[in-house]
């Protein structure tokens, strides 16, 4: 019997995949049998991710990429196609957290920045796996989105309103090109224990205020991740498209 989640023979690439949730999907896809591309801003993160994914077997490409430079997206997309030969499916992670600024005192630059990375860097990256894609005839792209994106976010608007965004994006995809063998869906991740959130997530009032809202009882943590990565990833989704799957805890349900 076919296994459908095997990924031997395939390659998948992550932004931003080299802490948090982007290493725990980068390495349930290397442990599947995948080859692996990670892109990331710190070298020596990029290294020991590198090293935990070898772990696993296959092939690891790490690169230093910075996906807020529209030029260097598009020359690590060329780097990572040749040195693998081709990439499979795509996860834009990277991105970036939002501060504590009051709406009302958002400067433009800090407004502008947040879209940076977290929309243009979303938009540079699956524009180029649709143009290496389309003639393959096939591939999986997946974005990291966020419950920000359903919930009031206050001293957050710029960072929900990126992680809408991202959802729009993947829809209109799904639908241009899924005649082509291309499926677009979003991850919609609540409230997980990274090192982008720690400070947060560990204070007082989320133990108190956040913490009880979620049935399940616990944050999450990023190898809550490693099932749904794999499963976009393998021939299991094939027919799965324009969607946005919620990792949550059951958050939005209370």
């Amino acid at each position: 019997m076919r296994n459908l989640f095997d990924l031997t023979g395939t390659v998948g690439l992550v932004t931003g995949g080299n802490n948090g949730i982007g290493r725990a999907m980068a390495g349930a896809l290397a442990q599947a049998g995948a080859n692996v591309a990670i892109w990331g801003r710190n070298e020596t993160r990029n290294k020991d991710a590198a090293e935990f994914l070898r772990s696993h077997g296959g092939e690891v490409l790490a690169l230093e990429v910075d996906v807020s430079d529209e030029s260097a997206v598009v020359e690590a997309f060329a780097a990572t196609v040749d040195g693998f030969g081709q990439v499979d499916t795509v996860f834009a992670n990277a991105g970036v957290g939002s501060g504590i600024t009051r709406f009302e005192d958002m400067t433009t630059d800090e407004w502008r920045y947040i879209f940076q990375v977290n929309m243009d860097g979303v938009f540079w990256t699956f524009r180029e796996a649709v143009k290496h894609m389309k003639p393959r005839g096939n591939g999986s792209l997946v974005v990291t989105s966020s419950v920000s994106a359903d919930i009031g976010f206050p001293r957050g608007e710029h960072y929900a309103a990126t992680k809408a965004g991202v959802r729009a994006l993947i829809q209109g995809i799904a639908v241009e090109y899924g005649k082509y063998g291309i499926r677009a869906n979003a991850i919609a991740p609540g409230y997980v224990a990274t090192g982008m959130t720690e400070g947060v997530i560990s204070s007082e009032q989320f133990e108190t205020k956040v913490k009880p809202r979620i049935p399940v009882g616990r944050f999450g943590v990023p190898g809550d991740f490693e099932g749904i990565a794999v499963y976009l990833a393998s021939d299991a989704s094939v027919w799965h498209t324009g969607d946005t799957i919620t990792i949550d805890g059951g958050f939005l349900n209370k």
